[in-house]
């Protein structure tokens, strides 16, 4: 049970991060949104810097789970154009429910990171399906120095992703053509 119930505050925390920022991160907060008893938070995560642990390491989870299942879904990569309908897939997801409330948790954690390096250690780029994914399609092409090119077009990536996130809208198709044309160069 108290594995379930640290995974039940971690997602509660999460929401709290995507609802009200970093401010408005609390033991309280988590405990209301998590439908429990008033200091239930405190007792599993005694600090902010726990709680906070918890929420990157369960984000960190999601985000890879939800990774590994969109890449196996995709069939291999073939083409620049299936890459980056893969990428406008991928944008989409966060962008939009769920996958907008992890990305907005996300990006406050990773400012929060800055200051933190056992958050950002727990941030860093993991590998995943989606990722070698990427890497294979530009190995396969003969790119020079693919690990680079790669963490490059996926920075860039999430950088869209970003600035979407606060102007609001979708990402387009065209800077994502950009993109992987410039990793294929």
């Amino acid at each position: 049970m108290a594995s379930d119930r640290r995974t039940l505050l971690a997602d509660a925390a999460l929401d709290v991060l995507a609802d009200e920022g970093m401010r408005g991160l609390t033991h309280r907060a988590v405990d209301r949104r998590a439908a429990l008893p008033a200091g239930t938070t405190s007792a599993y995560f005694r600090t902010r810097a726990a709680l906070l642990t918890a929420l990157v390491t369960r984000l960190v989870r999601l985000d890879q789970a939800e990774l590994q299942t969109t890449a196996e879904r995709l069939a291999p990569i073939r083409t620049s154009g299936e890459l980056v309908d893969a990428l406008v897939s991928l944008t989409r997801q966060r962008l939009t429910g769920e996958g907008r409330r992890r990305s907005l948790a996300r990006y406050a954690c990773a400012v929060e990171s800055v200051r933190d390096p056992e958050l950002r250690e727990i941030l860093i780029p993991r590998e995943n399906a989606g990722r070698e994914a990427v890497r294979l399609f530009l190995a396969q092409r003969g790119v020079p120095d693919v690990e680079t090119r790669t963490h490059t077009l996926l920075t860039c990536v999430d950088g869209l992703v970003f600035d979407r996130l606060v102007s609001g809208g979708e990402v387009a198709r065209e800077p994502l053509e950009g993109l992987v044309a410039a990793a294929l160069r």
